[in-house]
């Protein structure tokens, strides 16, 4: 079994709360329509959806304290790190009750693909986990998509490991106080739950050696107005392919024609500006 791990942040650190869950319920619906039943998803946050969870979906409520509010950028990811690494160690201390076989840890705004659940449930026992190196990065806003080498560099959806690997507590109740989830998972809170980025690393510096994943995993969604890294997809874009949008349980934001012109009007605009100028 697959458990999907996911956190929400605290509706007072959300600009939009409405558009948090519109973005995990987008989430959900992605992972929904995975081919294969073998999984579970456990949603951790401050305040329970306002919509209906799929029936493989499980959420848990816990009262942490919204991050305190950063005065510098070291201070703001300290506290992201804090806020999200305690609550994905609840979400795997509700995971044990499944007894999955591994965990990809998931930021409640990305897209996974339909069939990897399925292709995760096919490998050998023991195997020793996947990241996705290969994938996409999407737009919300401009319905745009772009594939994007070594993912798992900036996107937390991108790690499938064997439940071992995060030696989740035994006697450790999923009613354990921030501080005490902090201090039980230690440096794992910190360092694959909290952030990602060199997560890869420090899997393989503990005897996890993740391999890179041969098939589809994951799309990296940007531009959302709530995720924490600010990213877009900057320029002259594509419209993500229909196929890749279908594969990943994709739904836009806005109808073709606007989409379109968000994309191609880029390059459309900044070709009338060059003529212009030179016509000058």
């Amino acid at each position: 079994m697959l458990a999907f791990v996911t956190s929400l942040r605290h509706p007072e650190n959300a600009s939009d709360y409405g558009r948090v869950e519109e973005l995990l319920r987008r989430t959900l619906r992605s992972i929904e329509k995975q081919t294969s039943d073998d999984y579970v998803v456990i949603v951790v946050g401050n305040r329970a959806p306002s919509f209906e969870l799929p029936r493989r979906a499980q959420f848990v409520y816990v009262d942490f304290p919204p991050a305190a509010e950063p005065t510098t950028r070291e201070e703001r990811w300290e506290a992201v790190i804090a806020d999200k690494g305690s609550k994905l160690a609840v979400g795997l201390l509700a995971a044990r009750a499944y007894s999955p076989d591994y965990v990809m840890v998931t930021d409640a705004d990305d897209f996974v693909h339909r069939d990897l659940v399925r292709w995760v449930g096919e490998q050998p026992a023991g195997s020793a986990g996947w990241y996705v190196a290969d994938g996409w990065r999407y737009s919300a806003f401009r319905g745009a998509g772009e594939r994007i080498d070594d993912l798992y560099r900036v996107c937390g959806t991108c790690y499938i490991a064997p439940w071992s690997a995060y030696a989740v507590p035994e006697d450790l109740p999923v009613t354990a106080t921030q501080e005490q989830v902090w201090e039980a998972f230690g440096e794992r809170a910190r360092f694959i739950l909290g952030k990602h980025r060199d997560a890869e690393k420090w899997f393989e510096a503990h005897g996890y050696p993740l391999e890179k994943l041969p098939v589809p995993g994951s799309v990296y969604h940007v531009d959302t107005g709530e995720n924490h890294s600010g990213k877009k997809i900057e320029g002259t874009a594509r419209m993500m392919p229909r196929a890749v949008a279908r594969d990943y349980g994709i739904t836009h934001d806005q109808p073709l024609l606007v989409r379109w012109w968000r994309c191609e009007g880029v390059r459309i605009r900044d070709g009338v500006r060059r003529r212009l100028s030179r016509q000058a």
